[in-house]
C-alpha cells in the first residue's frame, strides 16, 4: 500500500522559513499529483499547493502565493514545500497528499494522506 511520510514541520518565528518534505512510498502514474493541505484548529482542511509530478506544473492558494513554493525529486518520489515569509495565520498541521490530477491549488481525488506535520509560527 502507498505510503506517504512527512517531515520538516516545526517552530518558527514570524517571517522565518520551513521546508517540508513528502515522500512517496512507490511512485503510480495514477497519482500524478501530489500536494499540501492544511488545517488550523477549528477550521477545515484546505488545500495549499499542488505539483503535477509529471510536468512540474504549480499552482498555490492565493494566501501562500509568492512565499510558498512546491517542487519535486523524482529520482526520490518525494515533494517539498518551501515555507519563506512565514506568518502566525500559516500556523496549522500540514497534510501531504496524493491524487490522480492537481485542480487549481488542490489536489483532486486524494486516496492516500500523510500523518501530518505541525506548523507554528510565532508572532
Amino acid at each position: 500500500q502507498l505510503q506517504l511520510m512527512e517531515s520538516g514541520g516545526g517552530l518558527v518565528q514570524s517571517g522565518g522559513s520551513l521546508r517540508l518534505s513528502c515522500k512517496d512510498s512507490r511512485f503510480t502514474l495514477d497519482y500524478t499529483a501530489m500536494g499540501w493541505f492544511r488545517q488550523a484548529p477549528g477550521s477545515e482542511r484546505r488545500g495549499v499547493a499542488c505539483i503535477n509530478r509529471r510536468t512540474g506544473s504549480t499552482a498555490y492558494a492565493n494566501p501562500v502565493r509568492g512565499r510558498f513554493t512546491i517542487s519535486r525529486d523524482p529520482a526520490a518520489n518525494t515533494v517539498f514545500l518551501q515555507m519563506n515569509n512565514l506568518k502566525p495565520e500559516d500556523t496549522a498541521v500540514y497534510y501531504c497528499t496524493v491524487g490522480p490530477e492537481c485542480r487549481g491549488h488542490v489536489v483532486a481525488g486524494q486516496d492516500f494522506w500523510g500523518q501530518g506535520t505541525q506548523v507554528t509560527v510565532s508572532s
